[in-house]
């Protein structure tokens, strides 16, 4: 399992790193999936953009769509960052 908080090295340009306004960043975690590394290619060749990975590169954090407004998706917990007068950037 996957608990606590992970660093995450965010693609250039993607979406999530623009929310962002960083390249890097940490987030806390709590499961026990993954994406297996087997379908990472597969995947971008189908136009997934995985725009997140640990700094070890193994581990898929954020993958979003570019054709699409908004269909982004994370493995971290965001909503633990997220307050009323000041919500997380994946959500504003």
């Amino acid at each position: 399992m996957r608990l606590g908080l992970y660093e995450a090295v965010l693609k250039k340009g993607s979406k999530i790193q623009k929310m962002y306004g960083q390249d890097t960043i940490q987030e806390r975690h709590r499961h026990r999936y993954e994406v297996n590394p087997a379908y990472h290619e597969i995947l971008e060749k189908k136009g997934m953009v995985i725009s997140g990975m640990s700094p070890d590169g193994k581990l898929v954090e954020y993958i979003e769509l570019p054709n699409h407004i908004y269909y982004t998706a994370t493995q971290s917990h965001p909503e633990f960052n997220s307050r009323l007068d000041k919500p997380h950037p994946l959500f504003v």
